[in-house]
């Protein structure tokens, strides 16, 4: 045993006499990697055993084409079942057993069967399983909107609410949930309103599709050769495809253009009007025209280049001021010990402690589960399905996909929670050691969160749990858990170099990282307000911008609200250091496990102490900037 590792048992054995569950170091990592790896090898030697069931999870996996399409059957036929009992129960004789229960059982009950249709369209490496998946998704969403729409459910529903003859504050939530769902299809309205608010919506919808259908259709690329693109990362050339000629193709969707614009030193434009005796290409191409030159004094001042080459300065000045060279980074981010070393994070943070199960059934041998604990009372909290390597016909990004919902039955037994993480990294290999970029550690921190979310929610209505909670607030616990990422703290917790994982990143380079993050903020909050002005004329930012037009529709503002969310609870977390437990607990309880049956806005306040505040984002931004 090493002096430093003498002083770190004495410093465990010091805290386990305090009763503080305390953050504990690469040595905690490594017992974990050590862990995973004889589960990984013991799940190798029972590949031929009979596959364990999850208790309490009804979600299925490895169904074949013709299994899909009977369960959708299955789904479409109770669903209408239950519609129709609840339809038929007279308005002076609703009650919460004959009306709210069975709509509130049936949403429990159908919701990981539904997923269960659904998923294969993800993961499957069949196509004809993928097929039947997305002709079941079809089938069920085009039912679920007839549900949505049908006016004498929600009169029955509707009758209740009225009568106000709630069980608790999570029922009367529920109930009023159930309600604006449906009037916010119009079932509120006159019939000939309703018919005409319908026919816009089935517009906008067709409209919809036609529009992602065309983004993901697009395949316009512009060829270069190698010298073309001098000063993009060679791994960044690797990936990129060949035309016919042997030119690379760079195409127009936004990974590739901004890779272009940061990284590429070619300026042929400008050393066409330097040969011309010209002192930029500005001052060429103005010089035939009325303005005659292009210097004007401004209030912002002039710039010595065109905003075309804004990326590419900034991350020039990057380079300048943090030397920070992210193909070293990469060397010290093994994916086994970052997940090692996540584990561990949220273990401490939340009381959070994740098994892995050996022979689960699984859609793929990469696929791995693992049962969720509480750690101080064992309970089983759920269950965690991380799929992150890439394969051919799988789901192309990065996302958390809810398999089952938290939710009471009507027994009082609860159903837990179970989640899915679809990533597309590359697996370990004799040439590849399985090698995380930073931005990928980023980004699996930021599921993570999401996975958290999701396990740790105790609502009783599957509607509102999970992740199907306030739009604005489903991104906080993700940004929360990506904040550290940026502290020295943890970035040595999940670093080792891949050659001798003992060595992680080293101070000065932890702290460059976090002053990193947040150089030229100003430009890049600039860059948020811009989505948020009105569209100019002659301008179509949806072209370049999708998610203004599907997804983020009048609501471009949810990614900064979420990071000033995160960053006071981020701030308020670790206010006295990071081996105190307690308000990671209490944001767990307080603000995770309610889900959307109580207001996410009240939940944080009540987390807090105070009403949230823009204090610590602010400080974060101006603190660790230039």
């Amino acid at each position: 045993m090493t002096e430093n590792e003498g002083k770190r048992e004495k410093m465990e054995n010091i805290k386990k006499t305090r009763g503080i569950i305390a953050f504990t170091g690469t040595a905690a990592v490594l017992a974990i990697a050590v862990n995973l790896v004889i589960t990984a090898i013991k799940h190798q030697k029972g590949k031929n055993a009979k596959k364990k069931d999850l208790v309490g999870s009804n979600v299925r996996v490895n169904l074949s084409a013709s299994e899909i399409v009977k369960l959708a059957n299955q789904i479409i036929a109770k669903s209408n079942e239950v519609h129709n009992s609840v339809a038929s129960v007279p308005l002076d004789k609703v009650t919460y057993a004959n009306v709210i229960s069975p709509l509130a059982e049936l949403q429990a009950q159908q919701f990981p069967l539904i997923q269960s249709c659904l998923l294969p369209k993800l993961v499957s490496t069949r196509e004809d399983v993928r097929k039947a998946s997305a002709e079941a998704e079809r089938r069920i969403d085009a039912h679920l909107d007839i549900c949505s729409k049908r006016e004498d459910v929600y009169l029955v529903v509707k009758s209740f609410a009225v009568r106000g003859d709630w069980i608790n504050a999570e029922t009367k939530s529920f109930v009023q949930i159930l309600v604006r769902d449906f009037e916010r299809n119009g079932l509120n309205l006159s019939a000939s309103k309703r018919e005409e608010l319908l026919r816009i919506k089935a517009q906008i919808d067709e409209l919809s599709i036609i529009y992602i259908q065309n983004l993901n259709d697009a395949s316009a690329f512009l060829p270069f050769n190698e010298a073309e693109l001098a000063g993009l990362p060679p791994e960044f050339l690797k990936g990129l495809d060949k035309s016919d000629n042997g030119q690379l193709k760079i195409s127009l969707r936004s990974h590739h253009v901004t890779a272009v614009l940061e990284f590429c030193k070619v300026q042929q434009r400008h050393k066409y009007a330097r040969l011309l005796g010209y002192s930029c290409y500005a001052e060429y191409a103005v010089d035939v025209r009325m303005a005659k030159s292009p210097t004007k004094k401004k209030e912002e001042g002039e710039f010595p280049f065109g905003i075309e080459d804004l990326l590419y300065y900034v991350k020039r000045v990057e380079e300048q001021n943090y030397d920070l060279d992210f193909s070293e980074i990469k060397q010290y981010l093994p994916i086994s010990l970052v997940l090692s070393g996540i584990f561990k994070i949220v273990q401490d943070l939340f009381g959070l402690r994740f098994e892995e199960i050996a022979g689960a059934e699984v859609w793929h041998c990469d696929v791995r589960v693992f049962s969720v604990f509480d750690l101080s009372s064992s309970e089983l909290l759920g269950y965690c399905y991380l799929d992150l390597f890439s394969r051919e016909g799988k789901y192309g990004h990065s996302c958390v996909v809810p398999l089952q919902n938290s939710a009471l039955t009507i027994s009082g037994t609860r159903q837990i929670p179970v989640a899915l993480l679809i990533s597309q990294y590359q697996k370990d290999s004799d040439c590849n050691p399985g090698l995380l970029r930073f931005s990928e550690v980023v980004s699996l921190f930021r599921e993570f969160g999401h996975v958290v979310q999701h396990i740790c929610n105790r609502a009783s209505f599957a509607r509102v749990s999970g992740i199907r909670v306030d739009p604005d607030f489903v991104e906080i616990p993700a940004q929360l858990l990506q904040n550290c990422c940026y502290e020295s703290f943890f970035l040595k917790l999940i670093s080792g170099f891949h050659q001798d994982i003992t060595k992680p990143l080293k101070d000065d380079l932890c702290k460059s990282i976090k002053r990193w993050r947040n150089s030229s903020s100003a430009l890049k909050l600039k860059q948020e307000i811009l989505y948020c002005l009105p569209v100019l004329e002659g301008t179509n930012p949806a072209s370049c911008f999708p998610f203004s037009v599907v997804g983020y529709e009048a609501a471009c503002y949810s990614r900064i609200w979420s990071e000033v969310f995160a960053a006071d609870i981020f701030a308020t977390i670790f206010c006295n250091g990071v081996s105190n437990q307690l308000p990671g607990l209490q944001f767990r309880n307080k603000v995770l496990a309610p889900g959307g049956t109580k207001d996410s806005f009240e939940a944080i306040s009540d987390f807090l102490g105070r009403e949230p505040s823009i204090k610590a984002y602010i400080e974060n931004k101006t603190k660790y900037t230039l």
